[in-house]
């Protein structure tokens, strides 16, 4: 090979390299949203902590969906992870949650007592559970916020550290250990 040769090579090589790059780096761009200014403001994130805590309570031996905060978890997850679409049914159905609470108790979520948000959220499970029976195409958004409230709690570092048994450093590799009745899920 010549030296005209292998400055040819490099050429191509290098020429590929940085094509291949550019066109990988695009792929990790985001997606533009066709929804302008955030999708959920500081009194939705309240709500969603609301629902959260109600699903997740604190209790004497672990702590709430609300001190994990999920609702600021479910706010970047869904700007983030979810389709346009998703975003839509998720961001129409925290009205939907306002208005069936108005409707019935005439009070918003979240001026609700413990007892009137649990028949609520029972109502919507069971609304939900008709919908996945219909084998209806789009999730319902009370599935969404159950599945985003348990995501974000067990996988924060409240959920992780005071719920779940949590070892820094672990020792050695066992893979199958017993549970024992009483004792928490390892984290």
């Amino acid at each position: 090979m010549n030296r005209r040769e292998a400055l040819s090579a490099v050429t191509i090589i290098m020429g590929g390299t940085i094509i291949g790059a550019e066109a990988f780096l695009t792929g990790c761009s985001p997606r533009k949203k066709n929804v302008e200014g955030p999708l959920l403001t500081e009194k939705d994130i309240n709500l969603l902590n609301e629902v959260g805590e109600t699903i997740l309570p604190h209790t004497n031996s672990s702590p709430g969906a609300k001190e994990a905060n999920v609702g600021e978890f479910m706010k970047t997850f869904i700007n983030d992870c979810y389709t346009d679409k998703e975003q839509k049914i998720f961001v129409d159905g925290l009205s939907k949650l306002n208005l069936a609470s108005d409707m019935q108790y005439a009070k918003g979520f979240t001026q609700l007592d413990a007892r009137q948000k649990e028949e609520l959220l029972l109502a919507l499970e069971k609304e939900a559970a008709e919908t996945r029976k219909q084998n209806h195409p789009d999730i319902h958004y009370y599935t969404m916020i159950k599945q985003l409230t348990l995501t974000g709690f067990l996988t924060s570092e409240v959920g992780a550290t005071k719920a779940l048994r949590h070892v820094a450093v672990p020792g050695r590799y066992e893979g199958c250990i017993p549970l024992q009745p009483g004792v928490k899920a390892w984290g």
